[in-house]
């Protein structure tokens, strides 16, 4: 008989149907109408009923099959029982079925770390900026990002009646990422997708230095990378403190998964350990291809300006 799917396989697994069940509780609230808003540190930093209900729906969910796991999430939630139908208990048999790679086949659970942004791009979300809103459950073993899954749940969203709605993505360290079609940004063309809520002159000041053809300005990180790998832009540059841990661990598994790189702006990697603080407080520089191009233009006012 086939040996049981190493334990890595059956986290994506079950992370990939717990990120469906989240864009599920995303729209739910959209379409209900109460957003249930509370301002965090300020006007840019916002929580919703989504956030919330997401959150307990994936740290639940993933405590009560992986009791063992640290599951790091980004909203302060009351410890409290989480209602029966916010559990997902479901896994994505396509992924069961795929060989764990050997370097990962003897993880424990309590070797794993679960970094969750459950609402990914939330000043977006209550804008109504759907398609730039992602659900982030990131996987890291020995302090590096290694799986990670993103779920849009408001993908295809302008396409109409009949379309589906949502898309997940997957990936897996010398496995490759799945859910999408992985495309290069057009060559020769610099183009710099950035923050749009979160815009400083140091943010900027970095910018204009790259000397970009063209500029995208979106919500959320997950949909930072998403740009980069569907090739519709070439860096994701934010010389900036806001983005934290939860942000960038699946987008880093999926990014890393399809031979891209992410650092900060001074090109440290970013460590996941379950100790590590929560801000990535030097910011971030992301390619699919060219990274060095990017690095080496990063000017060092910009890299002296931001501490990790």
């Amino acid at each position: 008989s086939m040996a049981s799917p190493a334990l890595l396989m059956r986290v994506v697994a079950s992370a990939y149907s717990v990120a469906e069940k989240a864009a599920t509780i995303v729209r739910n609230v959209m379409s209900a109408g109460d957003l249930g808003i509370v301002e965090k540190a300020g006007p840019n930093d916002l929580q919703t009923k989504a956030d919330r209900l997401v959150q307990m729906s994936i740290c639940a969910s993933l405590a009560r099959k992986f009791p063992k796991l640290t599951i790091i999430g980004e909203e302060e939630l009351p410890n409290g029982d989480v209602s029966e139908d916010l559990i997902e208990d479901g896994h994505c048999e396509e992924i069961l079925k795929k060989p764990c790679p050997t370097q990962y086949t003897g993880i424990k659970e309590e070797e794993l770390v679960i970094w969750v942004d459950p609402l990914d791009g939330t000043k977006e979300y209550t804008e109504g900026l759907l398609d730039h809103v992602t659900v982030l459950i990131g996987i890291a073993y020995g302090g590096k990002a290694i799986a990670g899954v993103i779920n849009q749940p408001y993908y295809n969203y302008e396409a109409g009646a009949n379309a589906v709605l949502g898309r997940t993505i997957w990936g897996v360290l010398g496995m490759g990422a799945f859910g999408f079609q992985l495309t290069e940004a057009p060559a020769g063309k610099h183009i710099v997708v950035t923050t749009r809520s979160h815009s400083s002159a140091l943010v900027n000041e970095c910018i204009t230095a790259l000397n970009p053809d063209h500029v995208i300005r979106v919500g959320g990180a997950g949909n930072k990378i998403i740009q980069l790998i569907e090739g519709k832009a070439s860096a994701y540059v934010f010389a900036s403190p806001g983005c934290k841990k939860w942000d960038t661990c699946a987008p880093e598994a999926i990014l890393h998964a399809v031979g891209g790189k992410i650092t900060d702006i001074r090109g440290n990697s970013f460590q996941y350990n379950k100790e590590v603080k929560h801000m990535n407080s030097a910011g971030v520089l992301a390619t699919l291809r060219n990274y060095d191009y990017y690095a080496s233009r990063i000017p060092n006012t910009v890299k002296e300006s931001l501490v990790p």
